[in-house]
């Protein structure tokens, strides 16, 4: 009988430790998820920054040709 029970225990014990390996391993994969998609958060984000700076500059630019236009117009 008390043989009986350390084997349920036993088997217990083993059946939480599948399952604990197997939440260890899904959670590592949740990790690298989560990793790959801050790095690809991060490049989009640096993408976005480029291209409003680009269409920043290019503004300035414009801008700047408008004046010159308006100057050479009262000329």
């Amino acid at each position: 009988m008390l043989l009986r029970q350390f084997e349920e225990i036993e088997e217990k014990v083993e059946k939480l430790i599948g399952i604990c390996k197997s939440l260890e391993v899904a959670n590592l994969k949740l990790s690298n998820k989560i990793k790959s998609l801050e790095e690809e958060l991060q490049g989009k984000i640096e993408a976005e920054t480029k291209s409003a700076d680009e269409k920043a500059l290019i503004r300035s630019k414009v801008d700047n040709l408008l004046v010159r236009l308006d100057e050479l117009a009262e000329n």
